[in-house]
């Protein structure tokens, strides 16, 4: 029995070491708190470490909120007048983690990198609020693509642009500020939500009917078919000389290549031919940079604006030719007259888009333009792809031409390419909707800035399957040989919501630009005179 430990000798012994311990550990640590002091000492020392412990709990809490409050400020940085140092100082107060913030759509919106707050830029992606008020800058898909989105909601864009996104989010987590308010809705409350919900149910089933994955043979027989182009080009000047006939065949042949490969750059552009980032990126500088002689950064920074925010005005750069050139939409061609603007004689521009858009956009733009920017913006890997091109293009055709020959193909090159891109890229676009961003859903943004051409075998190859425009732009990495199945979906979505699905033959869709700018041209011209 004594040794069992139950006599009261024994629980004696034990209550006397139990109660020396936290006295022993004091003196080794004066600073340490001893476990269950206050509520197992008794007498004046007893009392004396209930005090301590409280004063050092008090301590430990004053430092917590201090470090909460020193995690806010770096970072939300808030401009002056912004609503930041006010959440700032009621988060000091509550002592919040920053994981634990809530935002309403108000204070969002504010966020735009303008206005009050134009140091600041947040955007939501699945209810998570996002400050990139300087990582944009960094941003690998570009600067503006990402501030276009500044004080949105930007879970559709995100997820149509992104392929590895459980990767990318890992990058994100330093960027998170915090959340919705339990009381917000996912989107802001001014968009379709039933329109919403039912876009991202066909995201899903896109995405489980296998739509998304690519058929790599599709893609290197296109390739294939563009070697063979290219080669049959100079095996035309070759064996049947430079006289006037095979010239035009080959330069005809050569300006087919290079709007074959600009259809099919803009697939490994676009992520849509390998799983992986990477290889897509590697393969587009080859596509573009080497066989078109063009730099991949430079397109990545201009298309990728146009698929966020197309037909956006200051926000889309393929309607910036507004109001310098061209004033295009009703709205926009009414303001600039009303402003009493006026660059050129825009209801003349139906009559010398013939002359400054199709004929003369690449050889007279894009070519000196496309070295200034890689310069510019110090993008040597591109600047070397690019001499690649031409480098090969001289080694081939100087030989069989000479110096003046080789440049009046280059040219005429240019011409036909040129001419094929501008009617092919601009009849979807330019006869639809233009306006200021007004921020609504993914889906309508797309729909009523772009409209389809109906499907052939060649309209399909002409185009590039960007007869198939819709699809292309709710699903911008889906690989172009699924554009077709897909299509009846996103029909019977828009029947559901009374959206107009646009199809049209390749003629009228060619007429439209026409016709289009004729009538915005008029709309000026009456604001310019009148109003």
């Amino acid at each position: 029995m004594e040794d069992s430990g139950h006599t009261p000798r024994s629980r004696a012994r034990r209550g006397t070491r139990r109660s020396s311990r936290p006295a022993m550990l004091n003196a080794r640590r004066p600073h340490a708190a001893p476990e269950g002091a206050g509520a197992r000492q008794r007498g004046p020392m007893g009392v004396e470490l209930r005090r301590e412990g409280r004063v050092l709990a008090s301590r430990r809490a004053n430092e917590r909120r201090a470090s909460g409050a020193a995690r806010n400020r770096r970072l939300r940085p808030s401009a002056a007048g912004g609503l930041g140092p006010a959440v700032g100082r009621a988060m000091e107060e509550r002592g919040a983690e920053p994981e634990q913030r809530r935002f309403t759509w108000e204070e969002i919106a504010q966020r735009t990198g303008r206005g009050p707050a134009a140091d600041e830029r947040w955007l939501v992606i699945d209810r998570k609020v996002y400050d990139i008020s300087r990582f944009h800058r960094r941003h690998p898909g570009g600067s503006r693509v990402i501030s276009h989105y500044a004080g949105q909601d930007a879970t559709d864009p995100f997820i149509a642009f992104h392929l590895d996104k459980t990767l990318v989010k890992k990058y994100m987590s330093p960027l998170l500020i915090g959340e919705l308010a339990p009381d917000q809705p996912s989107f802001e409350p001014s968009k379709n939500k039933k329109l919403v919900e039912d876009f991202r149910e066909l995201r899903a089933t896109v995405e489980k009917m296998g739509l998304l994955k690519p058929n790599r043979t599709f893609f290197l027989l296109h390739l294939c078919h563009i070697l063979a182009l290219d080669v049959a080009a100079w095996l035309t000047i070759w064996y049947f000389g430079s006289s006037t006939v095979p010239f035009l065949f080959s330069a005809l042949l050569l300006g087919t290549v290079q709007a074959q490969a600009g259809w099919l750059q803009h697939d490994f552009g676009h992520l849509s031919v390998f799983s992986e980032s990477k290889w897509n990126h590697w393969v587009h500088k080859f596509v573009i940079g080497h066989l078109k002689g063009a730099p991949a950064s430079w397109w990545n920074h201009l298309h990728f604006q146009h698929h966020a925010k197309p037909n956006c005005f200051r926000k889309d750069p393929d309607v910036n030719m507004h109001p310098l050139f061209f004033a295009l939409g009703k709205k926009l061609s009414v303001e600039l007259g009303e402003q009493k603007k006026k660059f050129m004689p825009y209801n003349h521009q139906h009559k010398y888009f013939f002359i400054i858009g199709p004929p003369a956009l690449v050889p007279l733009y894009f070519q000196w333009y496309i070295f200034y920017f890689v310069v510019q913006r110090k993008q040597w890997v591109d600047l070397a792809w690019m001499l690649t091109f031409y480098i090969r293009f001289f080694l081939t055709y100087l030989p069989l031409l000479g110096v003046k020959g080789i440049l009046g193909l280059h040219l005429l090159v240019r011409f036909i390419e040129s001419n094929w891109f501008v009617w092919i890229t601009q009849m979807n676009h330019i006869p639809m909707h233009i306006d200021y961003d007004k921020n609504v859903d993914w889906f309508s943004t797309q729909l009523q800035a772009t409209c389809n051409v109906r499907q052939s075998l060649f309209n399909d190859w002409f185009s590039g399957h960007l007869n198939f425009q819709i699809e292309h732009h709710l699903f911008p990495t889906m690989p172009r040989h699924n554009y077709w199945k897909v299509a009846p979906l996103v029909k019977s979505l828009c029947a559901k919501h009374g959206i107009e699905y646009h199809c049209k033959p390749l003629l009228t869709a060619f007429a439209d630009i026409v016709y289009s700018l004729k009538d915005s041209g008029e709309l000026w011209l009456d604001a310019y005179l009148h109003k």
